[in-house]
């Protein structure tokens, strides 16, 4: 697999419960191999940088993989050195919000041992999920973080998170009383991470990360002006800066 990589992609969310609402935005995703972290010349750093700040717990600034491999560890799993991809957004000016990073995590032979799925809400709380999808990246997962206000806490999710190729095809649904409620796919084309591809995007989608922050509080005010049910935030459902 050719990493650094940039995906080239459109988001989009469909709400299947009233008040029905739906959108899809452009946008570009990283997959990027955790040793080895894609480096540009000082010009474009401002537009392509990793923070381990960023990732699992906030204060800690140790390099994102040595986070990954304490996170599995807590949980019994060891890579013994494996690669890690992770594909997320990178900082843009100091800034990034991943709604979602998702790393397909390898034993040192190069099998995929299991994937993470890492959350962030607007709230800066932080959760991740440990899965182990089916062959054809399959997985499910009981609901347990506070996403949005206009999602209760039930359900569970269903995901299909194939490892990036050519293309990027990743999906997660929220099923709630056998129904599903909300469904959120993520689809991209492969471009090299060069310097000619980085600026394209970075001038296609200036400052992608606050405007992803932006137009999520965006369609919370829509949703909220359509008069979709509230879930009222608890200490214990708000996430905190990822404790499990």
């Amino acid at each position: 697999m050719i990493v650094p990589a940039l995906y080239d992609s459109t988001v989009a969310h469909v709400r299947r419960i009233p008040p029905r609402f739906s959108f899809a935005h452009r946008m570009y995703f990283w997959l990027v191999d955790l040793d080895a972290l894609p480096k540009f010349p000082w010009w474009l750093r401002p537009f392509a940088r990793f923070d381990g700040r960023d990732h699992f717990a906030a204060g800690d600034a140790a390099p994102v993989r040595s986070k990954v491999d304490a996170w599995l560890a807590a949980r019994g799993v060891d890579l013994a050195g494996g690669r890690v991809l992770m594909l997320a957004s990178a900082r843009v000016l100091g800034y990034v919000f991943n709604p979602i990073t998702v790393y397909w995590c390898h034993r040192a032979d190069g099998e995929l041992a299991c994937v993470i799925a890492e959350v962030h809400n607007t709230y800066r709380g932080r959760h991740a999920y440990l899965l182990y999808p089916d062959a054809d990246g399959r997985a499910e997962a009981a609901k347990e973080f506070y996403v949005s206000p206009f999602q209760s806490m039930d359900g569970e999710y269903r995901m299909h998170l194939p490892r990036p190729g050519a293309l990027l095809a990743v999906t997660v649904a929220l099923r709630q009383g056998g129904d599903t409620v909300l469904t959120a796919t993520l689809r991209g084309e492969r471009k090299p991470a060069d310097r000619r591809w980085l600026v394209r995007m970075v001038l296609a989608r200036p400052l992608l990360p606050q405007r992803v922050s932006a137009l999520i509080r965006k369609h919370g005010v829509t949703l909220w002006l359509r008069k979709a049910p509230i879930t009222p935030r608890t200490p214990e459902t708000s996430g905190g800066h990822l404790n499990g």
